[in-house]
């Protein structure tokens, strides 16, 4: 077991870091932190990220992505602006559920466009009724001869606004023995109307999450993807690289925040020297790092442990969820710290403290996330 990283993942890291840096944060700097990012500052955006080849990073080689290791993934993304992150997450993994069923025409139409990142792609799956459990999807698939059509409602869709295609998931009816039959769909923008109303968020203002409605949205019968009944199965695979993911994004923000509490400690003197001295803030602050650590290395494992081909349902959950729920604990001890300072604008841990929590929601709240991992260490499905 090694723990430390090759060259290779160091050098990636590090490559990651300047772009992170250098190219991307400027972006955001230059726009206004309250509002989503227009389209154009969009794909700017995600030029850059596919020359640095992770706009498709878990699409294999051969199929034209950049067949990046877990892992390797995770590195890159704890380095990215959170903001950022999330989206590249979503278009990532809607790209591996399209490309995982699409027939080759409908590839060679779309495929290439997602990985050069001209096209954005995102996922729309979540509803006012229905969001872990996929079964409970009620947006109607209706197929008519050559043609399809859509009814209902999507709730919470990252990169929605700003996407050129959707991978909706649909309920095509339910088989023989009346369980339901989710099924992929494309939506293209540019030939389907639907409806889009951006959702304001608490945290991550800069970021894409809306309500989508499709009134009798017609689409092509040749947009299907994959075969009814498989889009619960390959809405897991996302989301099991998906939660360690979000994790270490969460866990960088914390970082942040950890560096300005000790900063702060260290300059800050009450009772005849600098806070950093007194024992309830060294404890504080040793807590503090003892949770992001190990909580990395717990997603990092989980992550490796997809590159090794494991079932990690259950550690996928747990990983999120302790990374999510140490990151806002970490913020919330950093802005102690900070007392009065902590809870001014200026040193910004409180909007810290709100991009976090809002990673504590995609894919997976804390309670099903335990449930999940229950259902692993029990054998036992909590919700069935």
């Amino acid at each position: 077991m090694h723990f430390e990283l090759t060259e290779d993942q160091a050098m990636l890291a590090e490559a990651a870091r300047r772009m992170s840096d250098e190219v991307l944060t400027p972006i955001l700097l230059a726009e206004p932190a309250d509002q989503p990012l227009s389209k154009p500052v969009m794909l700017r955006i995600y030029a850059h990220l596919a020359e640095f080849g992770v706009t498709a990073a878990r699409l294999a080689e051969p199929a034209g992505g950049s067949g990046l290791s877990m892992l390797d993934y995770g590195l890159i993304m704890e380095q990215l602006p959170p903001v950022i992150a999330l989206s590249l997450l979503s278009h990532d993994g809607s790209t591996v559920r399209f490309e995982a069923g699409a027939s080759e025409a409908l590839k060679a139409e779309y495929l290439a466009e997602f990985i050069a990142g001209r096209r954005i792609v995102c996922t729309a799956n979540s509803e006012p009724n229905a969001g872990s459990d996929s079964n409970a999807i009620s947006t109607r698939l209706e197929i008519e001869g050559d043609r399809a059509f859509i009814t209902g409602t999507k709730m919470w869709i990252t990169n929605a606004s700003i996407c050129d295609c959707m991978v909706v998931s649909c309920s095509a009816g339910k088989d023989a023995a009346g369980r339901p039959m989710p099924r992929r769909v494309l939506v293209d923008l540019a030939k389907s109307t639907v409806g889009l109303r951006e959702t304001a968020l608490c945290g991550l203002r800069q970021g894409h999450l809306c309500e989508v409605t499709f009134e009798r949205t017609e689409v092509p019968v040749e947009n299907l993807i994959g075969e009814a009944g498989d889009a619960g199965k390959f809405m897991t695979i996302v989301w099991n690289a998906n939660r360690p993911l979000i994790g270490l994004m969460t866990l960088a923000i914390a970082r942040r925040a950890y560096e300005v509490a000790r900063e702060h400690a260290s300059q800050r003197r009450q009772f005849g020297g600098v806070i950093a001295g007194k024992q309830l803030v060294q404890q504080d602050l040793s807590d503090m790092e003892a949770a992001m650590v190990s909580a990395r290395l717990t997603c990092l494992y989980a992550l490796g442990q997809l590159d090794a081909g494991a079932r990690s349902n259950g550690l996928s959950a747990m990983a999120k969820r302790l990374a999510t729920d140490a990151a806002t604990r970490v913020i919330d001890r950093a802005m102690q710290i900070c007392g009065g300072m902590g809870i001014t604008e200026e040193l910004g841990l409180a909007q810290l403290w709100q991009d976090a929590r809002v990673f504590q929601v995609p894919d997976g709240t804390q309670g099903i996330l335990a449930l999940i991992h229950g259902r692993d260490i029990t054998g036992t499905a909590a919700w069935r």
